[in-house]
């Protein structure tokens, strides 16, 4: 049967809520879609397009429980969800870029393809003000390869009084940045910059530096799904180890930090290429009780010390 049966098929015979979302799972499945950004199954990345589709806050099923499923939806509204789970199907392009909506530490941010899609253990550490290695509440703060700035913003609502600077060389990606700080209201404490990582920033100084910088190695690029292609290469590739700018940024961060200060760098699989790039290095890597890896913590002085044993 064609995409267009399937289509047309949904919008005459399914009527609740409920139908609409059963539906778009078992299409989700039937084409062995991949998902990773903001969903892991098929139910739920239906559940959400439907929401979203319908323009439903977030959290209306937790409120209102399961009652909602049962909501008659009007025929242009099923057109609209039956649309866009189609779209899903034979573009395989993430949801998020779908309805220009991802979710971060809570809060909706305004995406598309210039960004990464924000999935980040970060948000964990965000919420927990990176308990319990920054001691003293930071003033200062660098989010490096920033993106759609979902980082650099979920910071600025976790620390009320301090400025945050949103760094990105990709000029097209701080232009989502400036949407997402215009709408969260924080164009006076968040600052997007464009720079290749520190070359802009002479004589800045921070508290705290976070970064996501594009970490995936030259074998995991090659073997990801169709689904992380419509995101921008720029924002995930970093060479044969994904090291190549955590090199550079472990290397020049001390410049950088404030005495005391703390640089969080998330690396993802290639956590496994550190010991190899920075023998003898000692750097905390964290556990998340939402799930996640990759991230490690370090200390100025630690690194001051590591790269002068080096000279």
């Amino acid at each position: 049967m064609t995409d267009k049966f399937y289509l047309e098929e949904a919008i005459e015979d399914l009527h609740t809520l409920l139908d609409m979302t059963r539906w778009a799972t078992s299409r989700f499945n039937d084409a062995a879609l991949y998902f990773g950004h903001g969903t892991d199954n098929a139910w739920d990345e239906a559940t959400s397009l439907v929401m979203q589709a319908l323009h439903l806050p977030h959290p209306i099923l937790e409120q209102v429980g399961d009652s909602v499923m049962a909501s008659r939806l009007t025929k242009s509204e099923r057109e609209k969800i039956a649309e866009l789970v189609l779209k899903r199907v034979q573009t395989r392009m993430p949801l998020p870029y779908i309805t220009n909506e991802a979710w971060f530490c809570g809060m909706p941010f305004y995406v598309d393809e210039r960004v990464l899609i924000p999935r980040s253990p970060f948000a964990e550490l965000i919420q927990n003000e990176f308990a319990p290695f920054v001691e003293s509440t930071p003033n200062t703060i660098l989010d490096m390869c920033t993106g759609g700035a979902c980082i650099a913003i979920a910071l600025a609502h976790a620390y009320p009084e301090a400025q945050v600077d949103a760094v990105d060389i990709s000029t097209d990606a701080l232009e989502v940045a400036d949407i997402n700080i215009q709408e969260h209201g924080l164009s006076h404490r968040v600052y997007p910059i464009q720079s290749d990582l520190f070359s802009s920033l002479e004589g800045q100084k921070y508290d705290l530096i976070v970064s996501n910088p594009p970490y995936v190695d030259a074998e995991d690029m090659a073997d990801l799904p169709e689904e992380y292609h419509h995101e921008p290469e720029l924002a995930l590739a970093a060479g044969e180890d994904g090291l190549e700018l955590v090199d550079i940024m472990l290397k020049e961060a001390p410049t950088y930090l404030n005495d005391g200060g703390w640089l969080f760098v998330e690396v993802g699989n290639s956590e496994v290429h550190m010991s190899e790039r920075f023998p003898g290095l000692e750097v905390i890597w964290l556990e998340f009780e939402n799930g996640g890896s990759g991230i490690f913590a370090v200390q100025k002085d630690t690194l001051v010390q590591y790269f002068s044993s080096k000279d």
